[in-house]
């Protein structure tokens, strides 16, 4: 009868174990091959096996302030959307988006940022307070020499001092021997008084050719000189 009883036992725990295995193994699915028809969440991480982070789909909320070498920036407000990062853990540009009624519209912009400095390429759509839109690509120039780095450093020094956003890129602009440190370079696209085509800037951000169609339905391209007048109208010649 002990022996009897002792098979009994050993039948009746194994039995439970392997009942056991497959209840779990009903409720625990593959953690690397989740699939779901829908998910509601604030923010996604995207990051590489190793833990280095790659992509940020975030709400307005919980948006990343960037980073810069693996360093996070300090806390600010930011629009909602996608944000990119490289190897260096750097950021690299992103999709943001933001309006209401109030303000005008829809703004929407997609960026892409140089290495270790900011946006030099936007593809985007504004509205301003009056509901007018400008939308196209745009083209920046930026010192390569003035990182994101060096120059959030330097703007946060002169912010303690009191320089409002005027007087700190008049100082960084001093220091660069009077040379920009950023300008726009090109614009192609609808601007806000309505005129559409291609809008050529020099170094110094100052329109110097003009390839549009102007609010009268009117081609024009204008050649114009180093502060910005028309010396020269193709067409009309």
């Amino acid at each position: 009868m002990n022996k009897e009883n002792f098979i009994l036992k050993i039948y009746a725990i194994t039995l439970t174990l392997i009942l056991g295995f497959f209840l779990l193994s009903g409720f625990i699915s593959n953690p690397k091959n989740e699939r779901f028809d829908e998910i509601t969440v604030e923010r996604i991480n995207i990051v590489e096996p190793d833990g280095k982070l790659k992509m940020v789909l975030s709400n307005q909320e919980r948006q990343h302030p960037g980073m810069m070498d693996g360093t996070i920036y300090e806390a600010r407000e930011r629009a909602p959307g996608i944000l990119f990062f490289n190897e260096e853990q750097d950021e690299i540009g992103g999709l943001g988006y933001n309006g209401n009624k109030e303000e005008g519209g829809n703004n929407v912009y997609l960026s892409f940022d140089q290495y270790k400095n900011d946006q030099v390429m936007q593809l985007m759509h504004l509205t301003n307070k009056n509901g007018d839109n400008r939308y196209g690509l745009v083209l920046w120039e930026r010192d390569k020499e003035l990182t994101m780095a060096k120059r959030q450093s330097i703007l946060d020094s002169l912010e303690s001092e009191g320089y409002n956003y005027r007087q700190k890129f008049e100082y960084l602009k001093e220091q660069n021997g009077g040379e920009p440190i950023l300008e726009q370079r090109l614009f192609m696209g609808k601007n806000y008084n309505r005129e559409t085509g291609l809008f050529i800037k020099d170094k110094y951000g100052v329109d110097r050719l003009r390839f549009y169609i102007d609010t009268d339905n009117s081609p024009k391209i204008e050649v114009l000189d180093e502060e910005g007048k028309i010396i020269k109208n193709i067409i009309d010649n």
